[in-house]
């Protein structure tokens, strides 16, 4: 198993092996590619008592869609859904990792949670939890490089087909 690199990643693209749609040739990096904030989020609601978690837990019951022009402010201690402009179909023998920039990082922005993990054979935009890990209000511009892909490849083949298959909104 191993990272692919920039030069991989740009022919694996262009061989039509991994698609990203839009896709940039100068956002690819020395071993991963960025992609953007799109503008469709899920806010979670105020619910007064408990809410059950479980296997089999909704998060639309916990969660409202919304969509912004320009930006969405995150307050500290908030967290967010958003979602990647860029949709990406990974073949059976690669999967992905989400990862934050270190430049939104230093003002206290995560951009995942804990599911970072992109399957081999997913198809999608990804879907990025976000959360505001320091002391301020953070105002986050719509079209921004919000996160960065890496790229592995796995030993054997495999095709996510779960519930988030072709996902498209947050």
């Amino acid at each position: 198993m191993a990272v692919l690199a920039k030069q991989e990643i740009i022919d694996q693209i262009k061989s039509g092996k991994i698609k990203i749609d839009p896709f940039d040739e100068s956002k690819v990096g020395p071993a991963s590619i960025d992609f953007h904030l799109g503008n469709t989020f899920r806010i979670f609601k105020k619910i007064n008592g408990s809410f059950i978690v479980g296997e089999n837990v909704d998060y639309k019951k916990a969660t409202k869609k919304i969509e912004v022009k320009k930006s969405i402010t995150l307050l500290p201690g908030e967290s967010v859904h958003g979602i990647t402009v860029e949709s990406l179909a990974l073949p059976n023998n690669l999967c992905g990792w989400i990862q934050g920039r270190s430049t939104l990082a230093r003002v206290g922005l995560l951009v995942h949670i804990t599911a970072n993990f992109i399957h081999p054979g997913t198809e999608g935009q990804q879907v990025l939890e976000m959360t505001n890990a320091g002391p301020m209000s953070l105002k986050i511009q719509v079209g921004i490089p919000i996160c960065q892909i890496i790229f592995e490849e796995t030993r054997g083949e495999a095709k996510y087909d779960g519930r988030f298959f072709r996902q498209n909104s947050p």
